[in-house]
């Protein structure tokens, strides 16, 4: 908000006659941004604007008044903010406080040769689950998701904290008299230096792994977005601007359905040689070890874990 001092534009046609004025509007285009002031505030011209990125966010815009000398009407409005956000219930595993000599000392001391003897895949997983999710519950400690508040940045180490606040200390000394500046101000460049030391290293360290972690990347680079962007208007097959959350849900709908082919199968060798060295022991598949290894070294460890509680090969 504030005097952009556009006389020129006309706000209900998106039109102005000078060119730093068109391309004043192109640029809010451009950056899908709204103007929600309708009435003059100087002189019978519209010059103090409220721009904005969400339709509705800004609400009861009222022009009148004058504060002090100012030949400028006042423009008040309401920002609305959103609901406040519901306390996560969702618990996860706290692995900074999990005890993991307890945890393979539990698992080391069961028979695993006897307790799977006999057993195929399923019911070997049925009988390694309840063991594995006891020893769990006894080792690793269960703690609730915190929100963006209260969760430490991912960049602050313990060392780094321990300076900000010596920092802080510093800071309440030299407010008594009790240090100089110079002995302050060296203090702060040191902990400036150190912050975007650790930043460079966390963002050097995720563009180095990023082929490997992409979901590491994505999130800190979610986390650095200071607002959450709405899908904005679609156009739909007969080029009329969507604005409807239920109507741009239903175009993106559809337009998946138009490109999404399901892949084809692949075809079964029916030939003698293929049945021998796939299927054996009657109706059960042979697993060669092999073949387990490789599947499990394909596993991505950075992926969230199903409803079962183990991360699926892919």
């Amino acid at each position: 908000m504030g005097d952009f001092n556009y006389p020129d534009v006309c706000w209900t046609t998106n039109m102005a006659r000078h060119a730093q004025s068109r391309r004043f509007l192109q640029c809010v285009e451009d950056n899908f941004l709204m103007q929600v002031v309708e009435e003059p505030t100087r002189g019978g011209v519209l010059l103090d604007l409220i721009l904005t990125n969400k339709e509705g966010l800004v609400k009861e815009v009222k022009v009148g008044g004058s504060l002090g000398c100012s030949d400028h009407e006042m423009v008040e409005f309401k920002i609305l903010s959103g609901r406040s956000k519901a306390k996560s219930r969702i618990a996860t595993l706290d692995f900074r406080r999990a005890n993991f000599d307890l945890f393979w000392d539990l698992l080391g001391a069961i028979p695993w040769a006897r307790v799977l003897e006999g057993k195929r895949a399923s019911e070997s997983w049925s009988a390694f689950k309840p063991l594995f999710f006891q020893a769990q519950d006894q080792c690793i400690p269960v703690s609730k998701k915190l929100g963006k508040r209260g969760k430490r940045p991912v960049w602050m180490s313990k060392e780094l904290m321990r300076k900000l606040k010596g920092k802080k200390k510093v800071h309440e000394m030299w407010k008594k008299g009790l240090t100089t500046w110079e002995e302050y101000r060296n203090v702060v460049t040191a902990c400036r230096d150190a912050t975007r030391k650790a930043k460079a290293c966390l963002e050097l360290n995720l563009a180095k792994v990023i082929k490997d972690n992409k979901k590491g990347f994505f999130k800190y680079a979610n986390s650095k977005r200071k607002t959450k962007e709405n899908v904005g208007p679609l156009l739909s097959e007969g080029a009329v601007l969507v604005t409807g959350d239920a109507e741009k849900a239903e175009i993106l709908s559809a337009f998946f359905t138009s490109v999404f082919s399901e892949k084809a199968l692949p075809q079964v060798s029916h030939t003698l040689e293929d049945s021998e060295r796939v299927w054996g022991m009657g109706d059960f598949p042979l697993v060669r070890e092999e073949v387990v290894h490789e599947r499990l070294g394909s596993t991505k460890v950075h992926k969230s874990m199903g409803p079962e509680g183990c991360i699926h090969v892919c």
